[in-house]
């Protein structure tokens, strides 16, 4: 019979953790592995810094409700995070407690106190979108006399036709668009969901040729290549996007005063297809959403901007209208 007195130790749980639970038992993508990875790196380095112990002497006992909490403190008031990558670091924090219950008995009071933490509660700002014309001069913004720019041009209408994330788009393969009859994208999505989008005529019409300059491609090549044939980058896709908005902006100067990144271009992809009647669980499949109460925010960001515009309503001359 083996020894309860016997636990494993701190690392071992760890390392566990990451290699048999995250990567084998649950199968999570390689995104949520790193961030769970930058957590961890982060945590380690105050707790070595507050207990005076080196990562490898830690125990799970270590990892006390309050140096949990000094941590997250420090997350936002040392190296100014949002309420939103504190959540998400605890998040990480109580996912590796759980498991760790059903490995040490013995670190069971430590671990139900620090589940108890709770998550941080904050305002939700008001969804930022771009209006349609200044999506389309974004788009047509790229030199289309360019390799880079006609490329540049068909990745921008993509990710406005489909709302996808950017993983989503540069991980789209050649073979991963059908432009026959009826044109789609099929997206690998957040949890490895496959989920298919309808392309609108303008896009195929912009798709075909690119996919034709890129004739030599087989279907596993990348829709959205570098320059070196490989996958491009997410700060590649931002920069490039920030490129455009800078052209666009000679058109359009209030973009200028906006902070505009490709999550932004999926925001303005909701924001239109609600604004177009389209039913918000149909925007929920078309955005890939695990969760309706997602959605629902961009329902909560048009009612507030028509509540502002009726505010701004004043009556002609003092006039009130009799009904």
């Amino acid at each position: 019979m083996a020894d309860p007195s016997q636990h494993p130790s701190f690392p071992a749980l760890l390392q566990h953790f990451f290699v048999d639970y995250l990567r084998q038992q649950r199968a999570v993508s390689p995104c949520t592995v790193a961030a769970y990875r930058d957590t961890f790196r982060l945590l380690l380095a105050f707790a070595q810094k507050t207990t005076g112990k080196m990562p490898t002497d830690l125990e799970l006992g270590d990892l006390d409700a309050a140096l949990i909490l000094e941590f997250l403190d420090h997350l936002e008031r040392d190296r100014g995070n949002s309420v939103r990558s504190r959540n998400a670091r605890l998040s990480a924090i109580r996912s590796f407690l759980k498991y760790a219950a059903h490995q040490d008995l013995t670190a069971l009071a430590t671990i139900e106190h620090s589940l108890a933490i709770p998550q941080k509660r904050h305002d939700k700002a008001v969804l930022g979108f771009l209006t349609r014309p200044e999506m389309e001069a974004i788009i047509a913004a790229p030199d289309r006399h360019s390799w880079t720019g006609r490329r540049d041009q068909v990745l921008f209408a993509v990710l406005y036709n489909t709302g996808a994330r950017v993983s989503e788009v540069i991980n789209l393969r050649v073979g991963d668009v059908v432009l026959d009859v009826s044109p789609v994208a099929h997206l690998n999505g957040k949890g490895r969901k496959r989920r298919s989008v309808p392309l609108w005529k303008a896009t195929a019409a912009i798709v075909r040729p690119w996919v034709r300059q890129l004739a030599r491609a087989s279907e596993t090549d990348y829709l959205f290549p570098n320059s070196a044939g490989g996958r491009l980058s997410r700060s590649s896709v931002t920069q490039r996007l920030a490129l455009a908005v800078e052209v666009a902006t000679r058109h359009h100067p209030q973009l200028a005063e906006r902070a505009i990144s490709p999550h932004t271009v999926r925001h303005t992809t909701a924001m239109h297809l609600l604004q177009a009647g389209v039913d918000i669980t149909v925007i929920a499949l078309w955005l890939g959403h695990e969760s309706p109460t997602t959605t629902h925010g961009y329902l909560e960001a048009d009612l507030t901007m028509k509540e502002e515009a009726l505010g701004r309503l004043q009556p002609l001359n003092g006039v009130q209208t009799r009904y």
